[in-house]
């Protein structure tokens, strides 16, 4: 592609963070926070289990990123949480600046950082829609002639005189994404933010990017989680950790990277120090570690695995979850609960020697989610502990096998049993 069509350049990138000192998001949160310094007390900003930063100690949040990005390329960007998603659309949204490095931008951004951005709560959605327009360099009348479409879109038009402080997550999504779909930039930058709406409009929304794309030829940057949203959008994808791209190419390439945080080999042994939650524990029973021999796992092979689990309080009726998640496909593939319960003394460790049958996976490479739960009288399950993903393994065909005639993207990762006819 020629220089004409780069929509963005990114050369040498860093933004450093000096941690300690001030970010309590409000001035009477940080006098709060030295007050308490001084005084060498405890931070009553800080939340419960938040790392304490040293003072003037500085963090690379971006370390030194280059890309190039063209016209009418729908870019995903994913990886772990602190990985500096976010970080890189908020420097080229200009809402911070960089600490080192060039950018050079062709023509206007819009950009959903996060829910509510850009508007003024005290001003009505009608009101806002100028706003944004205004913002974007736009005329009173260039807005004028889009602003039906706008609330048409939105869903909103019942509220669209109403002050947006009064509008709901969903209703501020809505109304936020429509007006940045369809007023007049060549760029725009989404952080997440469909995940607050629901799924017939998140589905419209994709449509309208793919749309904005095609025809207008639009550049789209996407941050998710969501990695079906990731297939449906994107024809780019980058991954990111540590401040770092560590992968740029294919979609479903990224995806498989992004599962195996970024291991060329997978490991075999995982320690969960740092590890993403999807819910809060109360930090009594924690998955320390695993080990497994994962190399050369055939479809019907059985993985052994030795799991590492400690309760600080005494516990009994402890069971886990197993959450096989494919590469291939968003679908989940399976789950599998381990039978027996285990309890727990105070501060008692446990070494777990589990086997995991695979015989009805389809060969693809699984992310496998670990989650440890105990189930109440009425049947509630009560969530102690999990680790997303808990391990990452490559299954291969077996050439034993017949040959396997089956849609994984029409029917998910778990092959039943074939229908057999009754013999007389």
């Amino acid at each position: 592609m020629s220089d004409k069509s780069i929509a963005i350049k990114i050369e040498g990138l860093k933004k450093q963070y000096r941690l300690g000192v001030i970010g309590g998001g409000t001035l009477k949160g940080d006098l709060q926070s030295w007050w308490a310094r001084l005084r060498k007390k405890e931070d009553p900003n800080i939340k419960i289990g938040e790392k304490i930063y040293k003072k003037n100690e500085k963090f690379l949040a971006l370390d030194g990123i280059n890309l190039t990005i063209h016209e009418g390329e729908r870019l995903g960007i994913i990886g772990r949480n602190g990985a500096g998603k976010s970080t890189l659309l908020k420097i080229l949204s200009r809402v911070t600046a960089p600490t080192e490095g060039e950018i050079k931008v062709k023509g206007r951004i819009s950009s959903m950082l996060e829910v509510g951005t850009g508007f003024n709560p005290e001003l009505t959605g009608r009101e806002n829609i100028y706003l944004n327009g205004a913002i974007l360099g736009m005329t009173r009348a260039e807005v004028a002639k889009k602003i039906d479409d706008i609330i048409e879109f939105s869903e909103c038009s019942q509220f669209i005189d109403t002050p947006v402080k009064r509008y709901s997550s969903g209703m501020y999504v809505k109304l936020a994404f429509a007006v940045a779909a369809h007023l007049d930039s060549e760029t725009l930058i989404m952080d997440e933010v469909l995940a607050v709406g629901d799924m017939a409009f998140q589905t419209k929304c994709l449509e309208k990017m793919n749309s904005l794309s095609a025809s207008e030829g639009r550049t789209i940057l996407y941050v998710s989680h969501n990695m079906n949203t990731i297939r449906t959008l994107c024809n780019r994808c980058i991954v990111m950790d540590e401040g770092k791209i560590i992968f740029d190419g294919d979609v479903e390439q990224a995806i498989n990277v992004y599962l195996s945080k970024g291991e060329d080999i997978i490991s075999d042994h995982y320690v969960y120090d740092d590890r993403d939650r999807l819910f809060d524990s109360d930090g009594n029973i924690t998955i320390d570690e695993l080990r497994l021999n994962n190399s050369g796992i055939k479809a019907g092979d059985k993985i052994p695995i030795k799991l590492s689990l400690n309760s600080k309080k005494p516990k009994s009726d402890v069971r886990l979850r197993f959450e096989f998640i494919p590469a291939v496909t968003p679908k989940k593939a399976t789950t599998m609960i381990l039978d027996s319960k285990v309890n727990f003394e105070k501060d008692e460790t446990k070494e777990l020697e589990l086997e995991i049958d695979t015989k009805h996976l389809i060969p693809s490479r699984y992310q496998v989610d670990i989650v440890a739960f105990s189930t109440d009288p009425f049947g509630n399950d009560n969530y102690l502990e999990g680790v997303f993903p808990g391990f990452v393994f490559d299954m291969e065909e077996n050439p034993d096998d017949e040959p396997l005639l089956w849609k994984i993207y029409n029917w998910g990762a778990v092959r039943l049993h074939d229908v057999e006819l009754k013999k007389e």
